[in-house]
């Protein structure tokens, strides 16, 4: 997987990242047929993966049961790339991870990607939930992570099998905000994808971690990295500033502990921050890896994030509250490629 020149970013996959937004005055059932309309939009405007994350007890986020929903979107589509960005594995058996996506690469061959996170992608009640313990220490994720593969193994070890899964070629990314998932991706020779979208402070620190300790595998010659970023692209700067304010205000919902629905736009005087949640969120989400902007504005800075990276391959997240906008940001996106 050779590295791109320091020229431009059609040189690169692009993908999408859906959080399956469910919008104030809405219900689940409204938001998947927009994650279906989008999965086919994007298939044809040429993205290379479309990814859905695990996230539970938040009214905002729809895409709980992952795996249901990949489905879903596989069965819209047929040729884009459909996998989990990601499945948060200590809040499941291994084995039945490894049948879920053993049926979805068996329904959808070539098609399946599945990528894995330790954070149990909720709060410590809802974590317990889903657990019934919480009692787990670093060790366990790279013990889960073994199992899975021995699953897919067409020699597995041990009485259990995955069936199906068994003797399945289904690509494993491992997904992080920090160095643990970074390092383990390295000594297993596995593609990385960083969470820079939400946690662009730790993002240099580990892409070289993971490049500098990168061990070949059957899988993978070249360390390969996947990096999230925010994109609200709009016809004006301003009309993307305008779209960007339901982002930030789902952004501190979250960092109040009050998760909501993605709410509408609003005029940015009206939002009711604090001055330290102000600079909390310009901190955040005014990064490299958040870029709000026309298509000029989108096309230079997503060309200075190449530069400065070398990433091998972009996942866009768009947190837009009207479908027909989020629809218009990844057009707008989809014309730079082309």
């Amino acid at each position: 997987m050779k590295r791109i020149s320091a020229r431009s970013f059609n040189n690169i996959p692009l993908s999408v990242l859906d959080l399956a937004p469910v919008i104030e005055g809405s219900t689940p059932k409204e938001t998947f047929p927009n994650s279906v309309d989008l999965a086919r939009n994007v298939e044809n405007w040429g993205f290379n993966r479309y990814w859905l994350a695990e996230h539970h007890n938040m009214p905002g986020i729809a895409s709980s049961a992952t795996s249901i929903l990949i489905g879903h979107i596989a069965g819209a589509t047929s040729e884009l790339r459909v996998g989990a960005g990601g499945i948060m594995l200590p809040n499941h058996a291994t084995l039945v991870i490894a049948e879920q996506f053993g049926t979805l690469e068996s329904l959808y061959p070539g098609r399946i990607d599945l990528g894995l996170g330790r954070a149990p992608g909720t709060d410590q009640a809802t974590a317990y939930a889903l657990r019934r313990t919480l009692n787990q220490n670093p060790e366990d994720f790279p013990m889960q992570v073994n199992e899975l593969e021995n699953y897919f193994s067409a020699k597995p070890t041990g009485y259990v099998r995955a069936i199906p899964g068994e003797g399945l070629s289904i690509p494993i990314w491992l997904l992080g905000s920090s160095g643990f998932s970074a390092q383990l991706a390295a000594h297993k020779g596995l593609p990385f994808s960083f969470a820079s979208h939400f946690a662009p402070d730790y993002m240099m620190q580990a892409i070289k971690l993971y490049r500098d300790n990168f061990q070949p595998s059957p899988l993978l010659n070249e360390p390969y990295v996947m990096l999230g970023v925010n994109i609200i692209a709009g016809e004006t700067t301003a009309d993307a500033k305008r779209l960007a304010t339901s982002q930030q205000q789902q952004f501190l919902s979250l960092r109040r502990g009050q998760p909501t629905k993605l709410k509408p736009p609003i005029d940015s005087n009206e939002a009711d921050w604090t001055e330290a949640e102000r600079a909390t969120i310009e901190q955040t989400l005014h990064s490299q890896t958040t870029i709000v902007g026309d298509q000029k504005v989108v096309s230079e800075k997503l060309t200075t994030l190449i530069e400065a990276t070398q990433a091998d391959e972009l996942i866009i997240n768009s947190q837009i509250y009207h479908h027909a906008d989020r629809l218009r940001s990844y057009e707008i996106v989809a014309s730079l490629m082309n």
